[in-house]
């Protein structure tokens, strides 16, 4: 059977399409959904209609191999006052009414994606746009959401390229403290998802979508990465290899925010899963 799932985030959005032989074909596009609600409590006319577009498409593509769409919206969705009105219009454009879901409902839904071929036992975290989910079992499931994403801390904290010393340590303060409240047990293999961390591995590498099942990331791999990208310009980042540029004015946060996990968990590696929140979605369907 066909089916789609649909990840409103606060900085993409993204589809995994999955057609009745079993193919799947996944899409993201930086909408920046998340931008500026920090600042004014509401979702950008811009950048509603940005998604809008987005979600329009997808539901062509869903329709073309008659899949019916289930949809998720995250952290901007949750926080801003025009929600309900951002919801409406989505409905209209997808043909299916996305599910604001909680910070806990998307740790969950993450790690029963992310660990669908796996142990079951690793640590996932997803780092969003405007929080991060931590969420391990323990035998019982245990999730913690934090309000610190790639385009938080940008919005608040970020707001130069190059980024000055006080701003980069202030950032890293902020992270560290947001993230302080995460405690997993020792020992665990920590998995990383979606879109932050993905570009991390990329960037590392230098090579995007490399074709690597399973590629992971150092502390001070990341570390050099964090120190890079705040000397750059946006327009220089943009053009880094394994760069996707429309990520560009976020991953400075996004990669201050992925070093302050490994920091808080005391990590030395982290590897990086394509199965995620969407296939968690989908499992339940």
């Amino acid at each position: 059977m066909a089916k789609a799932a649909v990840d409103i985030g606060s900085n993409s959005v993204r589809l995994l399409l999955v057609d009745d032989v079993g193919g799947e074909v996944r899409l993201q596009q930086v909408t920046g959904l998340g931008r500026g609600v920090e600042a004014t409590g509401r979702l950008s006319e811009e950048s509603i209609g940005t998604t809008i577009d987005v979600l329009s498409d997808y539901r062509r593509r869903a329709e073309a191999v008659g899949a019916p769409v289930w949809a998720v919206a995250t952290s901007a969705s949750r926080d801003a006052r025009n929600t309900e009105e951002f919801l409406e219009r989505a409905q209209r454009a997808l043909g299916a009414r996305p599910v604001v879901i909680s910070g806990t409902e998307e740790a969950r839904l993450s790690h029963l994606g992310a660990t669908r071929l796996r142990s079951g036992d690793e640590v996932v975290v997803d780092i969003g746009g405007g929080s991060t989910e931590v969420v391990y079992r323990d035998p019982d499931i245990r999730a913690v959401s934090v309000d610190m994403g790639s385009v938080r801390l940008t919005d608040r904290l970020l707001p130069n390229r190059p980024a000055s010393a006080d701003e980069m340590a202030q950032a890293a303060a902020v992270a560290a403290e947001a993230l302080a409240v995460v405690s997993v047990p020792p020992d665990r293999d920590v998995v990383g998802v979606a879109g932050t961390w993905n570009t991390v591995a990329d960037l590392v590498t230098g090579t995007p979508d490399s074709g690597a099942t399973t590629p992971s990331v150092t502390f001070a791999e990341v570390d050099d990465l964090v120190g890079l990208l705040g000397r750059l310009t946006i327009a220089e980042t943009e053009v880094l290899p394994g760069m996707h540029a429309p990520r560009a004015p976020v991953i400075l946060g996004g990669s201050i925010v992925a070093r302050a996990v490994m920091s808080t968990l005391g990590v030395d590696r982290v590897t990086v899963e394509v199965h995620d929140l969407l296939d968690g979605v989908l499992a339940e369907t």
